[in-house]
């Protein structure tokens, strides 16, 4: 039996056992990453370790300790009194206006997990604070992220478009990026109503926080008992300090590029250090769980690319017979594994191996590299890539595992649907 094979059933072996015996899936992947790569593969630690997500790690560490700061000290609070403000206290509004923010910081360069970083925290607790769906609010700000992510200035349409002119195929960078916002705005259209938006509407909050159309006695998301009102809080020392933390992260990791993870620590950590008896404790607020979870599956999948199993399921595609059948097989590939990998390095790898495939003129260029690039980015909302992660972590913990639960079923489910619409709508007509 094949390395390739062999890699493959540990994974469904790891989702099997995390499930049947109710264990955090992370610990169980780096047990399979262990055993199956000292023991059957002949990696070295170095090379397990290699494979470990480090930045993630850092990145989910450094933004769920800097907002649970900000929740601490009030500064969350402030910022939803002036959002809710802001949409003239319709509820309905919010989700939308978190999904148009976060396109157009992506549209303008903000690599995706960035934007997503940046938007989950304020989102869900919005979500929380109006008994608005996570699932709701974070699969907006991860359709947002989507979709202006292609555009051609940004940094997957930049890829993409990059691999595919040294590739020597037709492109159209523009096509791409309006073809990727208007599928995820259709998508969200289906999240909206899917996940609770038709309740939202109609709802508002006047400006003392009340809502006088909810009736009484309704039960809301864990923790927001008085979720009813909002307090308008005044911005003090500590609160402007964390706005300007909050602003220094944007402008550092969304313009200067500095890496999202590492600033929002020392952001955070600058604030401990000023006032540690109110934020020393938040410490323990961070995600832990989905960190281990996270990092675990990310590293077996990691073990997977270096012994060549995605290749090899790339490479598996060439041989098929049948055209349609096998641009759909590429897109099934680029969304499984973008689910649980880099959508950046999955675009970047994934095009180059369906060049002989396309240049044999059976589908059309365009079409295939649109179809595969949003198949391959749709899944972010998995809760093993890095914006799936940022919202699991940034949901109240009484709602973690459903939200988890929900966007995994969610991710798993576009890895299928992605490539099935986008196959239709772009590939089978020809006209591209």
């Amino acid at each position: 039996m094949s390395t390739q094979v062999v890699s493959i059933i540990g994974l469904v072996l790891i989702f099997a056992l995390a499930t049947l015996r109710s264990v955090n899936m992370g610990a169980v992947a780096f047990l399979g990453a262990f055993l199956l790569g000292t023991f059957v593969f002949g990696q070295s630690e170095d090379d397990l370790f290699a494979g470990f997500p480090g930045d993630l790690f850092v990145t989910l560490v450094g933004v769920t300790l800097l907002f649970a700061i900000a929740k601490a000290n009030g500064t969350v609070d402030w910022l939803i009194h002036s959002g809710v403000r802001a949409v003239g206290g319709r509820i309905a509004l919010i989700p939308w206006v978190m999904f148009v923010i976060t396109g157009l910081l992506t549209m303008v360069g903000a690599v995706v997990p960035g934007a997503v970083a940046m938007m989950a925290p304020v989102g869900l607790n919005f979500a929380a604070r109006y008994r608005i769906s996570p699932l709701l609010m974070g699969l907006l700000i991860i359709n947002g992220a989507s979709a202006g992510g292609f555009s051609p200035i940004s940094i997957f349409g930049s890829i993409t478009n990059g691999v595919v002119a040294r590739s020597g195929l037709p492109g159209d960078p523009v096509l791409l990026w309006i073809s990727s916002l208007l599928f995820n705005a259709l998508l969200s259209v289906g999240v909206f109503f899917l996940f609770g938006g038709k309740r939202l509407l109609g709802r508002r909050v006047s400006t003392g926080g009340e809502e006088p159309d909810e009736p009484s006695g309704a039960t809301g998301t864990a923790g927001t008992a008085a979720a009813t009102r909002t307090t308008a809080t005044t911005l003090d020392a500590q609160r402007v300090t964390t706005l300007v933390g909050l602003l220094v992260l944007a402008v550092g990791a969304l313009a200067l590029e500095f890496d999202v993870g590492l600033l929002s620590l020392s952001i955070a950590t600058v604030i401990i250090l000023l006032w540690p008896g109110i934020t020393k404790r938040c410490v323990a607020e961070v995600a832990w769980p989905t960190v281990l979870l996270v990092c675990g599956v990310v590293t077996y999948v990691s073990l997977m690319e270096a012994v060549g199993t995605i290749d090899f399921l790339g490479n598996s595609v060439v041989g098929i017979g049948v055209p349609l059948l096998a641009a759909f097989v590429i897109c099934l590939i680029g969304g499984g594994v973008s689910a649980f990998a880099s959508t950046t390095g999955i675009l970047g790898a994934l095009i180059p191996l369906a060049v002989p495939f396309l240049q044999t003129g059976q589908v059309g260029a365009v079409g295939l590299i649109i179809a595969l690039a949003i198949s391959s980015s749709v899944v972010d909302s998995s809760p093993f890539s890095t914006s799936g992660a940022l919202v699991v972590a940034n949901t109240p913990e009484a709602e973690r595992d459903a939200t988890f639960k929900g966007l995994m079923a969610w991710g798993m489910s576009m890895i299928v649907v992605a490539p099935v619409l986008t196959c239709a709508i772009f590939v089978l007509p020809g006209w591209l």
